[in-house]
């Protein structure tokens, strides 16, 4: 059995409509996807989990002082309902998150510029701030062309307290501050809770070394707005064509894949499999994980979460075989993750798309943007690696992280701090 490029594309094809996390849209998605495991032969199994959900019952910004203003903004998600009745404040522009600025933000709705990240939510509830605004996109965006972002906080933000918040256009931040308002009200309401998700797992077992696991993974939500077929459709079509191989050429290891629910609200999908399956996983020796292939404009790449020898490996095999690809050892913000976390080394296969092509999380992340042959090719070679590893005579990957990507997994779930680089002068 050959990659099909074009089998690839026909799941793009089905799964081209927004699918975001707990909406009805991500639960089509997921059936979507079971029926092509069983028609490959192989009974998927459906795992529920729990992930936040929240619906903006009212949001509002206006300038009541010195002239009546509305700007239309979008609410951050689980920043509370303190302002559902409005919240009227004096306005202040934080220029920058540092001691001196921040020391004028206490009893005030504050105006960042940009958005507003896990620890400067945190200096500014410890600051006093009534509630903030951020801003996203560029000055230049069109209103009819693009979307005012929606945006969520997490338990991680909101462990030291909470305010309210709404996101508004960067044009309209211009002209807010320009125009020197002093007064100005906010106003946030909300529902704030969980709903189901879901993983689709399939499970291949090994002919010869059963008890040895290799876990595939790939994501199959979007974000709000987005069909999300390069950021993820691309990579569950590609990790779907590997299951069709493997379901017709028994692997001598025991293969699972698993379509991952919720990744785009902070990798819940592969956290909660994880979590589920904690007795298992001293089995497993391997994850490959495949998030963003497929631009006609790109660059295959390689992202190793392991040894050197991975990478070793992989450059002559590059090499043997002809493909193009940048290999390096590193942590690649998605699925693999959580596996690393509990020391199982990752290969994500990627394909990056070439600037002022395809944008991801937002409308323009469309199938025009997505080619099934270089879909095909990314796959082509990861299923030459996978066939190479899963029906080795003796595995070759050592089931350990190197300290230093060890390190950059905890630094990157907020277990560790980075360690603070010398910026002396030199």
């Amino acid at each position: 059995m050959e990659i099909s490029g074009k089998r690839m594309y026909s799941l793009l094809k089905k799964l081209n409509f927004v699918r975001l996390s707990t909406t009805e849209g991500e639960k089509r998605a997921a059936a979507i996807i079971a029926d092509e495991v069983r028609e490959a032969g192989i009974d998927p199994k459906i795992e529920t989990f729990m992930a936040p959900r929240y619906e903006i019952k009212k949001v509002k910004f206006e300038v009541t002082e010195p002239e009546a203003r509305e700007y239309e903004v979008s609410g951050y998600g689980f920043s509370g309902n303190a302002a559902k009745d409005g919240i009227e404040a004096d306005f202040y522009y934080l220029e920058s998150f540092d001691e001196m600025c921040l020391a004028e933000a206490k009893g005030k709705i504050v105006f960042v510029a940009g958005g507003v990240g896990v620890e400067n939510y945190k200096k500014l509830v410890k600051a006093g701030a009534l509630a903030f605004v951020s801003t996203c996109g560029t000055w230049t965006d069109k209103k009819s062309e693009t979307d005012l972002d929606e945006r969520m906080l997490r338990p991680i933000h909101t462990d030291e307290g909470v305010i309210p918040g709404v996101c508004m256009r960067i044009a309209d931040g211009i002209r807010l501050v320009a125009s020197k308002p002093k007064k100005v009200k906010l106003t946030l309401e909300q529902e704030e809770g969980e709903a189901p998700s879901q993983n689709i797992v399939a499970e291949i077992p090994g002919t010869k070394f059963p008890e040895e696991v290799i876990v595939y993974t790939a994501h199959y939500d979007s974000v709000v707005f987005s069909p999300g077929m390069f950021d993820n459709a691309s990579g569950s079509a590609t990790i779907l064509e590997l299951l069709r191989y493997f379901a017709k050429n028994p692997p001598l290891r025991t293969l699972k894949f698993i379509f991952c629910g919720s990744e785009e609200r902070g990798l819940l999908g592969s956290k909660a499999y994880v979590e589920a399956h904690k007795d298992e996983l001293k089995n497993y020796r391997l994850c490959v994980n495949v998030d963003m292939t497929g631009p006609l404009l790109g660059f295959d790449c390689v992202r190793v979460m392991g040894g050197a020898s991975l990478c070793y490996a992989l450059e002559f095999m590059k090499k043997e075989i002809g493909y193009a690809t940048e290999i390096r050892q590193d942590i690649y913000s998605s699925d693999a993750i959580p596996f690393a976390d509990n020391g199982i080394p990752g290969v994500n296969f990627i394909r990056t798309a070439a600037d002022g092509t395809t944008r991801v999380h937002t409308r323009y992340d469309v199938i025009t943007q997505v080619d099934p042959a270089k879909m095909a090719r990314t796959a082509a070679f990861a299923l030459e690696f996978s066939k190479r590893t899963v029906n080795a005579v003796y595995f070759p990957i050592e089931r350990k992280l190197p300290e230093e990507i060890a390190e950059k997994v905890e630094v990157y779930l907020r277990k560790k701090k980075p360690e603070k680089k010398d910026k002396s002068f030199k």
